[in-house]
């Protein structure tokens, strides 16, 4: 029998349903991540139990049923389509499975399920271009939490970054390819944001915000776009997160007369909460009621041929 290899594909996740139960889970298991809100112990806790939470599950359950399908949340859907499309790219020799970081299917269930198959090889592949400890570096603690009960292992190995990978921006340039840029005033790379003191934490070694600068300036270049701005959204809490945020620059861009803006989200490879609610509903809501006409939202890479085959390059 022939050596067999395994690829697993981790995202953030999603609630079970879009119901207020279980969207209060998922919350209290996403922001009770160590790495996720970086603060003592008992202090995350009282904050998130007491307060985040409580106050949030009921607008985010709602934001959830606004894009919720018939098959689930858009992440989800997105997440295993793109499984589905790389193991047929790649085929029989190797094993493609998902795992979400919070929620089902869960890493342990990814790993399990590749260690059942005898894999002599394993990529552990955050779906983060930009590295991160609340996003690639949760889902490697939690991969290595899983296995270090393991009495054998196969050869692992992560995927921490891909943010100036050139086949990545190849596929972003692509799905832009698709829309005529001369037609909007303003353009934007809005990308997911964090906490100010994270990146002072990470700046010596790996700066979050410097590789979404470059991830930006890519996709741009390769699109020949005159002029963008680079904002960041998804702020959390009272601390002062990466500036600018997106919210305020398209209250600005409003308030000054712009008419059309056209945004682009390459922190996210799949559509999904941020993208199709924060971007395309509320933020397009937002623009429009202070005078503007529309915001477009450029698609995700989702399961586009030209992400297909970046992925094949960049896990292999």
């Amino acid at each position: 029998m022939g050596e067999t290899n395994g690829i697993l594909l981790v995202n953030t996740g999603s609630p079970a349903s879009c119901t207020p139960a279980d969207v209060y889970r998922y919350l209290t298991q996403f922001l009770l991540d160590a790495r996720v809100i970086d603060l003592p112990y008992w202090v995350r806790q009282l904050l998130v139990r007491a307060i985040l939470v409580p106050f949030r599950y009921r607008k985010s359950a709602k934001a959830y049923e606004n894009i919720w399908t018939e098959e689930g949340s858009p992440l989800l859907v997105n997440s295993k389509a793109l499984s589905i499309q790389l193991q047929e790219a790649l085929g029989p020799s190797v094993h493609v499975a998902i795992g979400m970081r919070y929620g089902s299917p869960s890493i342990r269930d990814g790993l399990e399920s590749l260690r059942a198959k005898r894999v002599n090889s394993i990529v552990i592949a955050p779906l983060f271009p930009q590295q991160a400890s609340a996003t690639t570096g949760s889902v490697i603690e939690e991969a290595m939490n899983v296995m270090r009960d393991w009495v054998v292992f196969p050869q692992v190995r992560f995927l921490t970054e891909f943010a100036t990978h050139p086949r990545f921006l190849d596929a972003w340039a692509e799905v832009g390819r698709a829309f005529d840029f001369s037609q909007y005033d303003e353009i934007l790379f809005s990308f997911h944001g964090l906490p100010e003191r994270h990146i002072k934490r990470a700046e010596k070694f790996l700066c979050y915000k410097a590789q979404c600068y470059a991830t930006a300036e890519g996709i741009a270049t390769r699109l020949a776009l005159p002029r963008y701005t680079i904002c960041f959204q998804s702020r959390l809490g009272v601390d002062a997160w990466i500036k600018p945020y997106t919210v305020n620059i398209i209250e600005d861009l409003a308030r000054k007369g712009t008419k059309k803006i056209c945004i682009f989200a390459p922190s996210f490879i799949a559509d999904c909460l941020e993208t199709t609610y924060e971007l395309g509903i509320e933020y397009n809501h937002l623009f429009t009621s202070l005078g503007g006409t529309k915001i477009d939202l450029v698609p995700s890479l989702n399961t586009h041929p030209a992400w297909i085959q970046a992925l094949t390059e960049i896990l292999t």
